[in-house]
């Protein structure tokens, strides 16, 4: 298929910098629980100091950035699970390359590997957060959810204990070279999807693969701790529909008990 790229681009920095990629996790949205009071929120380096240690969210955001839903989901974390999220925000990056669909893969593939480099960045320091308890989920939705499905974890260090991938399908399409998913299959996993996604599934005139499920089921199908979750006529941000924090609740208090 020969696709019309009729989206358009936005900003010309492709490539992160010691300075930017630092100030992605510095700047990072963060909520932290507070037993007995409302969530402590604000950015990563400014948080006050506590005692106290929680299971961590490194979410992923999508390519609107932090927005109302992705705070609604780290208060909702923090507020009902006790357990922490920490944003990292990619559009600290001044001028940064931004998108509407559909655009060349290779436009893609560099915010991707941004992406993938905040994530790595991310890993390489959470576990040295003083509200850390080592237990770290990695998460992401759409644009967010291709790093977190790339992710290689190193078994000895900066580990997660589990994924979580919403509003990606780790799948071939119009939005990658190709999906280069590298989970592995003891690794507990969550993929929750529209049933008929309006970006990866066969409902896009786009998709640019015919064959394509709309779900993470063909690379996760050797995982036997995987879970995939589609949710009929679900919108494409869709973690806090009820059905899905239901979900990422089992999900997560499930994996912790392991």
């Amino acid at each position: 298929m020969t696709i019309e790229y009729t989206g358009s681009t936005k900003g010309s920095v492709r490539q992160h910098t010691e300075e930017t990629l630092k100030a992605t996790y510095e700047h990072a949205y963060t909520v932290l629980p507070n037993p007995g009071g409302a969530p402590i929120v604000g950015e990563l380096s400014t948080l006050p100091q506590t005692d106290s240690l929680y299971p961590v969210v490194l979410f992923m955001h999508g390519s609107s950035g932090v927005n109302e839903q992705t705070r609604l989901l780290a208060n909702w974390l923090a507020d009902s699970l006790q357990v922490a999220m920490v944003v990292p925000d990619s559009m600290q990056t001044a001028d940064r390359l931004t998108y509407s669909s559909p655009i060349p893969a290779d436009d893609y593939e560099d915010i991707h590997a941004m992406r993938l480099e905040e994530l790595k960045y991310a890993m390489q320091n959470i576990f040295d957060e003083e509200f850390c308890d080592g237990r770290v989920f990695i998460a992401g939705t759409s644009e967010g959810g291709v790093c977190v499905a790339r992710y290689e974890s190193d078994e000895e260090e900066w580990a997660e204990v589990g994924r979580m991938i919403f509003s990606w399908s780790c799948e071939d399409n119009y939005h990658v070279r190709e999906h280069g998913t590298n989970i592995p299959d003891y690794l507990p996993v969550l993929n929750i999807m529209s049933a008929a996604d309006k970006f990866f599934s066969q409902k896009n005139s786009y998709l640019d693969n015919p064959t394509a499920l709309g779900h993470a089921g063909k690379a996760l199908e050797n995982n036997p701790n995987a879970r995939i979750l589609l949710l009929p006529g679900a919108p494409h941000t869709l973690f806090n529909l009820p059905v899905a924090r239901e979900a990422i609740k089992n999900f997560i208090e499930d994996t912790l008990r392991l």
